[in-house]
């Protein structure tokens, strides 16, 4: 019968057969290795037939202002009256992270040949585990592929908010916040919309108003705070 002798013994004997003393010798430590988890895109499946199925229906105009993104955009029900004058289209799709609309743009973005499009994105994916540089590079990613279509839209990333339910988590929202607008200010057709105090009262902290009972989206008064800051971004017709 063989026996296998461990790392550390057999790195020992080879010491003994070089000459070199085995207290120079170290066993590397393994690597701990961290499996992701894969990124379920099925489960928006249901959301984006209907949007195809709603189109189907009734076909949108296109060159429209589009807003794409997670539940602050699915829950926006005012975005016509808060923006008179510009035909504006809601595909957002509640819970999604900036990867879902990536790999969905096909779909949900490009059949529209937007002139614009806005972003809300980002939260999710923090909450998800997500560091804030790998948030930022799948933003990139999502630029990139828009801009191989549609090189000339404009693309706005509406910036990340407090919440109260997710308030530890603001330090890493708001370094993907910086990411983001360092990079818009570098790039033609990309802007940033500053939103890191839009819910925070004068000492700093989230306004209890401003969000509904989860204490995570936002309220109508929210929502026309929202509406404020946007509304130089949003072009007209």
């Amino acid at each position: 019968m063989i026996k296998i002798a461990s790392p550390l013994r057999a790195l020992s004997l080879a010491a003994l057969g070089l000459g070199i003393p085995a207290t120079l010798l170290v066993a590397e430590p393994q690597a701990q290795v961290t499996v992701q988890k894969p990124h379920d895109f099925a489960k928006w499946e249901k959301a984006i037939a209907a949007f195809e199925k709603q189109d189907a229906e009734s076909p949108p105009p296109t060159g429209a202002v589009l807003f794409v993104g997670s539940s602050s955009i699915v829950r926006w029900k005012t975005l016509a009256v808060d923006f008179p004058g510009t035909t504006v289209l809601n595909r957002g799709f509640g819970g999604n992270q900036i990867v879902d609309s990536t790999h969905y743009a096909d779909r949900m973005i490009f059949p529209y040949q937007p002139r614009a499009i806005f972003l809300r994105a980002g939260g999710n994916d923090i909450n998800a585990g997500k560091s804030a540089e790998q948030v930022f590079q799948e933003y990139k990613d999502f630029v990139a592929k828009i801009r191989a279509r549609l090189p000339d839209a404009d693309i706005v990333y509406i910036g990340l908010c407090p919440t109260i339910k997710r308030w530890a988590q603001v330090e890493e929202g708001n370094r993907l916040n910086d990411y983001i607008a360092a990079y818009c200010g570098e790039q033609p057709h990309l802007r940033y919309i500053d939103c890191k105090t839009l819910t925070l009262d004068a000492g700093g902290q989230p306004r209890p108003e401003l969000f509904v009972e989860d204490k995570l989206h936002l309220s109508p008064a929210g929502y026309r705070l929202l509406a404020e800051r946007v509304r130089p971004f949003v072009p007209k017709d």
